[in-house]
């Protein structure tokens, strides 16, 4: 699935289920040797996963642990991005040569938990929101926007190092499968271009959204 909404330049990994925790490499299993065992195995899946896309680059199997804020880190001149919830797991790499940035998000496809929607929108979003349900009721747009979120974060941090807000960002989604980001703050700069958002690529499948950003290097 996830291939779908990412170009050629990345590789991409993904299942529906977990691996054994046993394909944890040391460094990995020694950082969740205390956690509940459902996050033991998802850890551990997305990183088999993560080892499997770079593999796909000609990278041998290393360790990817958490950094700053969580995002994991990459081995040189590569970006990529992990995600996973309930159903599904992924993940993406590129070589810095082809994308300055990649992000990727999945969550399950259903309405979200009261109270949630207000906290991650600005006010311009709202009808935007309710212009698309009324268009396409079949699709959980609100879900679909706090996904879409999520992958600007992961595609801004390692660009910037710093925290992103859900305020920071007016996502308008498209019904053809796209969405575009507009930037709130002063967004980071690429070279001598100064990047003011991000386009993505949304898909509905089974009973998961999936997002994902992917900013390429100029050709």
């Amino acid at each position: 699935m996830i291939e779908k909404l990412v170009p050629p330049s990345v590789a991409s990994s993904e299942s529906l289920g977990d691996v054994s925790e046993s394909l944890m490499l040391p460094e990995e299993a020694a950082l969740v040797t205390n956690a509940v065992a459902k996050r033991r195995r998802e850890f551990g899946t997305v990183r088999h996963l993560a080892r499997q896309a770079l593999a796909e680059l000609g990278i041998g199997p290393v360790p990817v642990l958490p950094g700053d804020q969580r995002a994991p880190i990459w081995p040189a001149g590569i970006v990529g991005s992990m995600t996973h919830c309930n159903g599904y797991r992924a993940a993406v790499v590129a070589r810095t040569g082809d994308v300055h940035s990649v992000g990727i998000d999945a969550e399950p496809h259903g309405p979200l938990p009261d109270g949630v929607l207000e906290a991650v929108t600005v006010p311009e979003e709202l009808p935007r929101l309710t212009a698309l349900s009324a268009t396409d009721p079949t699709v959980h747009w609100d879900r679909m926007l706090f996904c879409a979120k999520e992958a600007v974060y992961k595609t801004w941090f390692p660009l910037t190092g710093a925290w992103l807000g859900f305020e920071e960002a007016s996502v308008t989604l498209l019904p053809g499968g796209a969405f575009y980001a507009q930037l709130l703050v002063p967004g980071p700069w690429v070279g001598n271009t100064e990047i003011t958002g991000f386009t993505g690529l949304w898909l509905v499948e089974g009973d998961l959204v999936i997002t994902a950003i992917t900013v390429p290097v100029a050709g």
